[in-house]
C-alpha cells in the first residue's frame, strides 16, 4: 500500500530531531488519521511527530483525535507564522502517548501456538473473536456452554467439513424431476408414505444440530461449520423428499403419534455427545441402511436419485458422530456408561408407544415386492425383515468400534427405537 503522505526527519534512534508527516491537502474527513496513526507506530511514548498539511480543519481534527487516543497535541504559538503554522509548514506536534500501547497490554491471543491454535478450554471472554485474534480485554463473555474441546471435537472435523462443502448439491440440478415414469397407484402411494416418513425424520435431524450450534464456543469453528452444513443437508433432504411425495399431485402420507414421540426424545437430550450418539450413530446410522434399501428397490428414477444423494450426506453425519465419540471415549472412561444410560432412558420412555408406523412398514414391503402376488409380497416382507437385521448389525459394529463388548453392543442395539431413527 502506498501512503498519500510523506514522513521525513529522524525516527527513533536515528537522531534528536522530530519526525515530520506531510499530509498535503488530505484531511481527516478523507483518511488522514490513517497516516498519522501509522507514523506514530514508529515512535516511542514521549517522542514527537510534527504534522504539516494544508487542510484548514487539520488542527481541530488533530485535537479531537489525539484526545481520543491518548496523545498530547502541541499547536504553534498563535503569534507565530502565517495561518497558525511554523516556518516549515508544521501545523501541530503530537507527543506519542501510552494509551494505544496500554489498550493491548493485557490482551491475549484467542488460541494457542501453532497453525491451528486450538486449545482445550477457550476463555468465555473471547466470545466471538476469531481464533488466533488478539483480544482486547473488557468485552462481553459469550453465552456458550459447550466450551470444552473434548465435549465437541473430533480431529477429523476439518476434513469432514471440507468434504461436506465440496459435496453440496442443488436439488434443482442434481435431480431430473422431469424423468418419465409411470407407477401403479398403490406403488405411488407407497412411495409417498415413505417420503412422508423421511421428511418427518429429517426435520428432527435438522433441529438437533441447529439447537447445538448456538451453544458451541466459536473457537471450535470447524464443528460449527460442519454442523451448519449438516443442518443444510437435512433442509435439502426435506425439500427433495417432499417434492417427490407431491410429484404426481397426491397428498402426503400418515404420521403416527408413536413415531413423533420417538423423534421427540432426540430433541430433549441436552448433552452434545449423547445427542450425537442417539441421532448420528444410532439413528442416522440405521438410516444409511434404509436409504440404501430404498435406492435398491426404488420404482422410479427420481426416488432412486434422491435417496442416493441423501445417503452420501448422511454418511458424513454418521462419520462425525462416530469419530467424536470414539475420540472422547479415549479421554473419558465414563462415557460408555452414559451412552448406555441414554439408550436405556430412551427405551423406557418409548415402552408404551407403537413404534414404526405400520403404513411405513407396509409401504416398504410393497416397494421391495415390486409385484402384487403372494410370492412377491412374501419376498418383500422378508426383505424388510432383512433390512431391520442389517440395521441391527450396523449399530452393533459402530457400538463395538466405540468400545462396547460385543454382547453389550447387541443388547443396546436391541433397545434402539422401533421407529428406526
Amino acid at each position: 500500500m502506498t501512503a498519500t503522505g510523506s514522513a521525513t526527519g529522524s525516527g527513533p534512534g536515528t537522531g534528536p530531531g522530530p519526525r515530520t508527516l506531510r499530509l498535503g491537502t488530505l484531511g481527516f474527513d478523507r483518511g488522514a488519521h490513517l497516516l498519522v496513526r501509522r507514523a506514530l507506530l514508529d515512535l516511542r511514548p514521549g517522542q514527537e511527530l510534527a504534522v504539516a498539511g494544508d487542510d484548514p480543519a487539520l488542527p481541530v481534527h488533530l485535537r479531537a483525535w489525539c484526545r481520543a487516543h491518548g496523545h498530547e497535541l502541541r499547536l504553534p504559538d498563535p503569534g507565530g507564522g502565517p495561518g497558525g503554522q511554523e516556518a516549515d509548514g508544521v501545523r501541530a506536534r503530537i507527543v506519542r502517548g501510552r494509551a494505544d500501547l496500554d489498550r493491548w497490554s493485557d490482551a491475549e491471543r484467542a488460541g494457542g501456538p501453532g497453525p491451528g491454535g486450538l486449545v482445550a478450554r477457550p476463555s468465555p471472554a473471547w466470545g466471538l473473536a476469531a481464533r488466533g485474534a488478539l483480544v482486547e480485554s473488557g468485552g462481553p463473555a459469550g453465552p456458550f456452554d459447550l466450551a470444552d474441546r473434548d465435549h465437541v471435537w473430533a480431529d477429523v472435523t476439518p476434513h469432514l467439513y471440507a468434504r461436506a462443502a465440496a459435496e453440496q448439491w442443488d436439488p434443482g440440478r442434481a435431480v431430473d424431476w422431469e424423468a418419465p415414469f409411470t407407477l401403479p397407484g398403490e406403488v405411488e402411494r407407497a412411495v409417498v408414505q415413505v417420503m412422508t416418513y423421511l421428511v418427518e425424520n429429517e426435520q428432527a435431524a435438522l433441529v438437533v444440530p441447529a439447537r447445538l450450534l448456538a451453544r458451541i464456543h466459536p473457537h471450535f469453528r470447524e464443528v460449527l461449520q460442519l454442523l451448519a452444513v449438516q443442518a443444510a443437508d437435512e433442509a435439502r433432504h426435506m425439500e427433495v423428499f417432499t417434492r417427490r411425495a407431491l410429484l404426481r399431485g397426491g397428498e402426503m402420507g400418515t404420521s403416527s403419534a408413536g413415531g413423533r414421540e420417538s423423534l421427540d426424545t432426540l430433541l430433549t437430550e441436552p448433552d452434545f455427545s449423547l445427542a450425537s450418539f442417539l441421532l448420528s450413530v444410532l439413528g442416522e446410522g440405521s438410516f444409511l441402511s434404509l436409504l440404501a434399501f430404498l435406492e435398491r428397490h426404488a420404482p422410479d428414477p427420481v426416488t432412486r436419485r434422491i435417496t442416493a444423494l441423501a445417503r452420501r450426506d448422511e454418511a458424513r453425519h454418521v462419520a462425525f458422530g462416530v469419530a467424536h465419540l470414539h475420540q472422547r471415549g479415549t479421554v473419558d472412561p465414563a462415557l460408555r456408561g452414559r451412552l448406555r444410560a441414554a439408550v436405556e432412558r430412551r427405551h423406557d420412555a418409548l415402552t408404551d408407544t407403537s413404534g414404526l408406523n405400520a403404513d411405513v412398514f407396509d409401504s416398504l414391503v410393497v416397494l421391495a415386492a415390486g409385484e402384487w402376488n403372494p410370492e412377491a409380497i412374501g419376498r418383500g416382507h422378508d426383505a424388510v425383515l432383512a433390512l431391520q437385521s442389517e440395521m441391527d448389525e450396523g449399530r452393533q459394529r459402530r457400538l463395538v468400534h466405540l468400545g462396547f463388548p460385543a454382547d453389550e453392543a447387541a443388547e443396546l442395539s436391541a433397545l434402539h427405537t422401533r421407529n428406526l431413527m
